[in-house]
């Protein structure tokens, strides 16, 4: 009994500081972005950019990811210029949670119905599609006002009912004009944790709203 318990307390001693945390493995998107960070989103107004997120390793809202110099940005009905959708991001590994930093372009401001572009909370404007290496899949909707909101915004705007804001900060457009601009996490649990994913296709709905969204990082949870 003794020798157990001293077996289990040098166990306890030995065993490395942090060893029992969660893990987290950033995916690299720098292959399939669709601009730089400091290039104007949506509209494409000079200065009105992601140039002020931190980049490289980051925490956000507790969660590790890699920020590069790229985004993954999606097009809408008035954002041409970028796709639909950018497919077979590269993944190869197991994961117990699939964490997501982004936003979308359009919606913000008052967003009542009349405005020009107004978006329903509720709007599905786009998917994550994770693709496991069985030739199985499992789709992530991207609600408006679940998930993400416009991330360029004023205060007292209202905020997401599941996503979380993890990130806020300016750009020159946002100071010029008395706002500000945010991130989001979403966090999706991974129903078949034991099965790996090939890749993971991220699709927007192009011709049918004007919301334009975009993925700044993704990681996996161990």
């Amino acid at each position: 009994m003794r020798r157990h318990l001293a077996l289990a307390i040098l166990a306890f001693l030995t065993t490395p500081i942090g060893a029992a945390e969660t893990k987290y493995q950033p995916i690299d998107l720098e292959p399939y972005a669709t601009q730089k960070r400091e290039d104007g989103l949506g509209s494409g107004i000079e200065g009105n950019n992601l140039a002020n997120v931190p980049g490289g390793e980051q925490t956000f809202g507790g969660i590790l990811f890699t920020v590069g110099n790229g985004i993954i940005h999606l097009g809408s009905n008035i954002v041409d210029r970028h796709p639909e959708k950018v497919e077979g991001i590269k993944v190869n590994a197991k994961c117990s949670k699939l964490q997501i930093l982004h936003a979308t372009c359009f919606g913000g401001g008052p967003n009542k119905p009349g405005d020009p572009f107004y978006i329903k909370d509720g709007t599905p404007i786009g998917q994550y599609m994770i693709r496991y290496t069985d030739g199985s899949g499992e789709g992530v909707s991207i609600i408006y006002g679940e998930d993400v909101r416009d991330w360029f915004f004023v205060n007292d705007e209202a905020k997401t009912s599941r996503g979380k804001i993890v990130w806020e900060g300016q750009n020159d457009r946002a100071s010029m004009l008395d706002a500000k601009i945010r991130l989001y996490l979403t966090t999706w649990d991974n129903p078949h944790p034991a099965k790996e994913i090939a890749s993971i296709d991220y699709i927007g709905k192009k011709s049918e709203t004007f919301c334009a969204p975009f993925c700044v990082a993704m990681s996996l949870e161990k």
